[in-house]
């Protein structure tokens, strides 16, 4: 979770730099999944992760963004 969290909060960063305009409802969703896959790439198994915290699949970027 502390690497899902560094690339949020960098995700949060850039967006601030565009003034909260910087992704798009679409792009969004795209980063959130993307996150997701590289995730499972490396090994991880989502569901079980999120389950772990408490969290939804879906959820797992939650706490951290702003975007």
């Amino acid at each position: 979770m502390d690497t899902v969290r560094r690339v949020v909060l960098a995700l949060n960063a850039v967006n601030t730099q565009f003034g909260g305009g910087a992704y798009e409802t679409a792009e969004r969703e795209l980063l959130c999944d993307y996150i997701d896959r590289t995730l499972a790439e490396h090994g991880i198994d989502v569901p079980a992760l999120a389950a772990r915290q408490g969290l939804g699949r879906h959820e797992i970027t939650d706490e951290w963004r702003e975007w």
